[in-house]
């Protein structure tokens, strides 16, 4: 009888859960394949919503939950997290030793797991390795991870050639897409009706998302926060915020958020959207704002205008359907009045997703169940002449 291969996938926020969803699902199913899902970072938090219980809620089972995520606001805090990480990891890895641990994109705390499964001889296969984001320190951990990777899986062409160029060989490096435009194919979506009830909105009102992160990489990790609310202090659109990323500086965009809806009644903020009720309200929407990697490789899926901010995404691949703004509240107006017009909608008309198609779960799974796991795949070759 065919042996199952092991695999370990580690999932640390909502966000990554959201993207590794699908391909969680066609693991699971998979004949030849053990799952063993690790959870750990800000879904155990409280005051990030606990989002582990999305998992549990969805069917998925946990092999472990480990706690690595110190309650800080601080970039001492983001670094004390990734030691605490590779304690815990080490030991259940150590005891696991999976076949492959599947990692996705490119947040710091990914940097324990990669870390201590190079030292175990765990293959580590990668998710959307090779874009660029080169105002945050998720570019370097991206890239850091792709070096220690041993198979990739990419979300653009472009990305896929940026990694070859890094000198990793061709057979390892796939195309697959983003696996969370799987949602928009594979999910029922809520309708506005639905999510209304759900979420006690009023979506015929003319709508906009927030979703804007600390840029990590700046010493001021919140410095153009003041330009953003400057803007949407001008807007009369209804504002609906969603959480930031467990990083430096969350908590003052978190306090800020909160600030800017008590002067005003048009408004909400969310802690915790699941990943279906996040996608059905980018569909139902008139506009995103912020830093999000969402407003560059989901909203281009559907297509809903957005307007990019600063300096966090700075170099990353996006489609017609993104406004690139300096961190400068003329600059956010100019483009959000630019994104709002009937010229800019219907210019998007027939856009295409350079992100993928929503058959990324697929790709992966049929790659990661055939790929060799002997001595071959863990010793890597220098290509381009090295």
């Amino acid at each position: 009888m065919k042996q199952k291969r092991t695999i370990a996938a580690i999932t640390t926020s909502r966000a990554d859960y959201s993207h590794l969803y699908w391909p969680l699902r066609e693991l699971a199913a998979h004949p030849d394949v053990d799952l063993r899902l690790i959870v750990m970072g800000s879904h155990l938090s409280p005051e990030f919503g606990l989002s582990a219980q999305e998992i549990q809620k969805d069917g998925i089972a946990i092999a472990a939950s480990l706690e690595t995520l110190l309650s800080s606001d601080t970039d001492i805090g983001m670094a004390k997290s990734i030691g605490i990480a590779v304690l815990a990891l080490t030991d259940l890895l150590g005891r696991m030793r999976p076949d492959i641990l599947l990692l996705i994109a490119d947040r710091y705390e990914i940097l324990a797991p990669a870390s201590v499964a190079l030292a175990l001889r765990i293959p580590i296969a990668h998710i959307e390795g090779g874009e660029v984001s080169e105002g945050a320190i998720d570019d370097a951990v991206r890239n850091a991870v792709t070096k220690m990777s041993h198979v990739h899986f990419t979300s653009t062409e472009n990305a896929r050639a940026r990694i070859i160029s890094m000198g990793e060989e061709p057979w390892r490096v796939h195309r697959a897409g983003a696996p969370s435009l799987d949602h928009f194919r594979r999910s029922k979506l809520r309708t506005r009706k639905e999510l209304e009830g759900e979420l006690k909105l009023d979506l015929s009102k003319t709508s906009m998302i927030v979703a804007y992160h600390p840029v990590t990489i700046a010493q001021d990790t919140t410095y153009e926060a003041s330009s953003l609310f400057a803007a949407l202090r001008e807007r009369s659109e209804q504002i609906l915020f969603c959480y930031p990323n467990a990083d430096a500086g969350s908590r003052s965009l978190i306090e800020q958020a909160r600030r800017f809806l008590e002067a005003t009644t048009n408004g909400r903020i969310f802690v915790n959207l699941n990943a279906v009720v996040y996608w059905s309200l980018l569909a139902n929407v008139d506009l995103m704002v912020g830093n999000s990697s969402s407003g560059i490789m989901e909203t281009a899926s559907l297509p809903l205008p957005t307007v990019n901010i600063g300096l966090r995404q700075h170099g990353r691949e996006h489609a017609a359907n993104v406004l690139d703004a300096k961190a400068d509240k003329q600059s956010i107006l100019e483009k959000i009045e630019e994104a709002r017009s009937i010229h800019f909608k219907s210019s998007l008309e027939g856009m295409k997703n350079p992100y993928g198609d929503g058959y990324a779960a697929e790709k992966i799974t049929q790659i990661l169940t055939s790929v060799p796991i002997d001595a071959s795949l863990l010793r890597k070759r220098a290509v381009n002449g090295e």
